[in-house]
């Protein structure tokens, strides 16, 4: 049974209100597949997306889709297509859903989706539960096939942070995982002299219980090591100094 997504209210009508903000450099610049028309243009638009989904911190050549970037150069998808793969990819699975839980993922992908961070908790909850019944990929379709994203992006926009109050852009201050995922990964790194590093090797060390088998002596034969022969031959002192036989 599917569950529907829950209902949710803005925590302010201003979330929803066009802003008044004088232009500046901090106004986000706008990517539009109409106003490529050569090579250098459409590959400012495609690290436009990659910077957008991947944030600033992820952008490696390792981590680029060819087939995504090949078929959007030649207009056979569209850049809404584009976000989906790249959001989809095996690289940001590994990078970002496998390493934090569904309430940040939500975070996550509501700023480089939509380009605005969540109302409040009810919609993250709400959310989450769409990533528990529907998957991650569900998640993804879910939001871009929304009515927000199709009238603020719509198919041929680079989705970009719609609105900014203070503090550096949201690809800048969203890092791969969260807190909780950084403290863990810290306990589990090796540091040379922490007592833990004892107690674990203490605790993996088997103690065997020495068995002792009783031995009956009757039953051993001791060989017979006397010579019957006598030594032969004249007997040298082992002093160097010394140059006659000993009798």
């Amino acid at each position: 049974m599917t569950i529907p997504l829950l209902e949710y209210k803005p925590s302010s009508q201003n979330q929803r209100v066009a802003g008044y903000e004088v232009p500046n450099e901090d106004t986000p610049r706008i990517y539009r597949s109409e106003d490529c028309c050569v090579d250098s243009q459409f590959q400012e638009l495609i690290w436009a997306a990659y910077r957008q989904v991947f944030s600033e911190h992820e952008i490696l050549k390792f981590y680029r889709q060819t087939n995504l970037e090949s078929q959007v150069k030649n207009r056979a998808i569209t850049v809404r297509d584009l976000i989906r793969g790249l959001a989809k990819s095996e690289a940001f699975r590994n990078l970002v859903v496998e390493t934090n839980s569904n309430y940040r993922l939500v975070e996550i992908a509501l700023k480089r989706l939509l380009g605005r961070a969540s109302y409040n908790k009810e919609e993250e909850i709400a959310w989450s539960i769409k990533i528990a019944t529907l998957g991650w990929d569900g998640f993804v379709d879910a939001l871009i096939d929304s009515q927000e994203y199709q009238s603020n992006f719509g198919d041929n926009i680079v989705p970009y942070q719609r609105r900014r109050y203070k503090d550096r852009p949201f690809n800048l201050v969203t890092p791969r995982y969260g807190n909780y995922w950084r403290d863990k990964l810290e306990e589990a790194r090796y540091k040379a002299g922490d007592i833990k590093n004892y107690m674990e090797l203490a605790s993996s060390i088997e103690i065997k219980t020495l068995k002792f088998t009783p031995v009956n002596l009757a039953s051993i034969q001791i060989p017979d090591m006397s010579r019957d022969t006598k030594p032969q031959g004249v007997p040298l002192s082992i002093n160097s100094s010394a140059n006659f036989p000993l009798g």
